[in-house]
């Protein structure tokens, strides 16, 4: 009998979550995830809290009380525990800040034991970001342009891009679904012909085919943003792609965006749609903006010093000035 209650005296208490983005069941109650920016939170009261994670080819950065205490960035299933507590209330978070194009990294919870578990955080707004690399945070830590690919993985920190910046200002949950190279209706330089963005979409890991969402998707937003057409239109067509011209991917692309926020907005009623217009396709996205009835919101002026001339910081933080101007105006 004292066996059995000493056993019981030392299992710990897991904590209810907020998940912010995608994530797919995993055994027994895990979560894998793959998509950019996606992170867990929880509450509790007590010492000391523990971690169960495998960040596989993932760096994950882990936040107590708003304060990042360690970054992972080594593969196997990992237990980290923060002992050091006063024992009050407390909050533990866990971000993704690398982009997984293949694979995922795993969750199995956040657990405490002494101590009580406490309501998940939430937040009043909801706001989901759709887009390619500048929505990832792409190389965003580098200081060069200059960046091997081993590089643009390590210096890739999704916490650090636009929509994690708006939405903190914002204080709002978030969730991101984007994916370096990817388009409208064409990839940069032509790769991956019929997988862009939005067939990716609708996957809970975005570099496998299934799971996939489901109708009951509780997800809805009262703000999405999307940034697309950088890839669509940055290198020349090739011979063999279907476009005829750059006329005729211009128009195709017009199309296939407006079919696409138009069927966004069928599943999440009610959300205001903000197009992120770069210098090369403003007038394009203009015309869908008008045409699905969204904001356009032209961005420009980037010094582009991250990684194969990506978004700075600088930059990131600028884009997050004028979607939320755009936001919150009257």
């Amino acid at each position: 009998m004292l066996a059995l209650l000493l056993a019981a005296a030392i299992v710990q208490t897991p904590l209810p979550l907020n998940i912010g983005g995608r994530v797919a069941p995993a055994p027994g109650g895990a979560y894998d995830f793959g998509w950019p920016g996606v992170y867990f939170e929880g509450r509790f009261t007590g010492p000391s809290v523990t971690v169960s994670v495998d960040p596989k080819a993932e760096h994950l950065a882990i936040s107590v009380d708003g304060e990042r205490r360690v970054e992972l960035k080594s593969p196997d299933t990992t237990r980290v525990t923060f002992a050091d507590l006063n024992p009050g209330e407390h909050t533990i978070r866990i971000d993704k800040l690398t982009e997984s194009q293949t694979g995922s990294a795993q969750f199995g919870g956040f657990f405490v034991e002494p101590g009580r578990a406490l309501p998940a955080p939430s937040r009043p707004r909801h706001i989901e970001f759709i887009g390619d690399s500048h929505t990832v945070g792409y190389g965003v830590r580098s200081t060069s342009r200059d960046c091997t690919e081993s590089q643009v993985h390590d210096l890739t920190d999704t916490s650090q891009a636009f929509g994690p910046i708006l939405a903190a200002r914002l204080d709002a949950d978030y969730r991101i679904e984007a994916f370096s190279g990817r388009g409208v209706v064409r990839n940069y330089n032509g790769i991956a012909a019929g997988e862009p963005l939005p067939v990716l979409f609708p996957r809970l890991i975005p570099g496998q085919a299934e799971p996939r969402v489901t109708a009951d998707d509780p997800w809805k937003p009262e703000v999405v943003v999307i940034g697309l057409g950088t890839n669509d239109f940055s290198t020349p067509l090739h011979a063999g792609e279907p476009w005829a011209d750059e006329a005729a991917l211009r128009k195709d692309y017009r199309d296939t965006y407006v079919a696409f926020v138009q069927g966004l907005k069928v599943s999440r009623p009610g959300a205001r749609f903000f197009l992120i217009a770069g210098d090369t396709f403003a007038d394009d996205v203009a015309q869908v903006a008008d045409r699905a009835g969204a904001t356009a919101v032209r961005i420009t002026d980037m010094d582009r010093g991250a990684c194969h001339w990506h978004p700075s910081a600088a930059d990131q933080r600028m884009m997050a000035d004028r979607l939320e101007a755009a936001i919150t105006a009257p």
